[in-house]
């Protein structure tokens, strides 16, 4: 088997192994239009690579996928390009304060734990999320059935409080 020396790692990891997770979260991403970061990180943990490394390295592979997925979509007239200033905006002043967080955490000597403790929570939130959102959807689906008489449920759906806030802005695109 072929290993790789990674030096800041301060580990030797399988290089087949690190091609197929870059490949398989690649894949994953272009499919499901999902970044791969909430996937790379928590798989190169898994493979031995310390927590901080981890989330340093994925930051390579973003950038490589969000370009090739610009691209792709570009091409396919699928980018609106005012979300996506806005979505940079917010981007860049996360980021920021997350670096700076790293930073706190990384002199602390807390941020193994912290990554860890963080991909479990916000893994939880985000299966929370597709849970509750595909009952609705079942719920709404079999509420809005058709009885075969043509009377189908078709009463407008109430605005929900996301719909109701303010400083809302209207993407053409989207």
């Amino acid at each position: 088997m072929t290993t790789i020396y990674l030096p800041i790692a301060e580990v030797a990891v399988s290089l087949p192994l690190l091609l197929a997770i870059g490949g398989g979260v690649g894949l994953l991403s272009g499919l499901f239009g999902v970044g791969g970061g909430f996937l790379l990180t928590p798989l190169l943990i898994f493979v031995g690579i310390p927590p901080a490394v981890a989330v340093g390295s994925e930051a390579n592979q973003l950038v490589a996928a969000s370009l090739s997925g610009i691209v792709a979509h570009w091409r396919g007239g699928r980018i609106d390009l005012r979300m996506g200033w806005m979505l940079l905006a917010g981007g860049i002043a996360g980021s920021t304060v997350g670096v700076s967080l790293f930073a706190w955490l990384r002199a602390s000597g807390q941020i193994d734990l912290v990554i860890k403790l963080m991909y479990v929570a916000l893994l939880g939130v985000i299966g929370s999320m597709m849970m509750v959102e595909s009952i609705r959807a079942n719920l709404h689906r079999l509420r809005t059935q058709d009885d075969g008489n043509g009377a189908g449920d078709s009463r407008p759906e109430q605005l929900s409080w996301r719909q109701r806030l303010p400083l809302q802005m209207h993407f053409p695109t989207s």
